[in-house]
């Protein structure tokens, strides 16, 4: 993917481009732009800070692991990372939006682009794993990929979405 401009229905124009492989300064940035409570629905419990070897998972990418990185104008630095890791004809999605710009549509924005890319890719379902009271999540997750199969394991949350086409 190329560097790409969206103008938000609900906010500011962004910037999206793709990680750097092994870019661990942008996932560090946007991980100290989350608050404890947002922290914690996205990894789903306390996460203080991310140790050595989370951040430079978080900053793989590859043929499997695409991440891509939001900038707002006038901000300068990253508000935004999503990821799409591919497990076969399946992939998961992960995102973390810095609290002061979430509820702006940042998150839906980078998550249609994921869910383009894997379509094109042949990947036939999306995945991601949540903490069961992420309702923000689940409404995101929802608004985009529309019929959602949710699992509940313990207070985590399975979510499964087919693609359109394939299942």
């Amino acid at each position: 993917m190329h560097t790409r401009i969206f103008k938000l229905p609900l906010g500011p124009e962004i910037v999206i481009r793709p990680l750097r492989h092994g870019d661990t300064a942008t996932i560090e940035t946007v991980f100290d732009r989350l608050g404890e409570a947002s922290r914690r629905a996205r990894f789903n419990g306390p996460k203080p800070k991310l140790a050595p070897d989370e951040l430079g998972w978080l900053a793989t990418v590859g043929p499997d692991n695409q991440v891509l990185v939001a900038w707002v104008d006038g901000d300068p630095e990253p508000v935004a990372t999503a990821r799409l890791v591919r497990l076969g004809d399946s992939a998961e999605v992960a995102l973390e939006v810095a609290d002061a710009y979430q509820g702006r549509g940042i998150g839906s924005a980078l998550t249609r682009l994921l869910v383009a890319d894997a379509l094109a890719a042949g990947v036939e379902e999306v995945t991601a794993l949540m903490r069961g009271d992420n309702s923000a999540a689940l409404a995101l997750l929802r608004g985009v990929l529309g019929r959602l199969e949710l699992r509940f394991e313990g207070s985590d949350t399975l979510v499964r979405a087919p693609l359109p086409g394939c299942c």
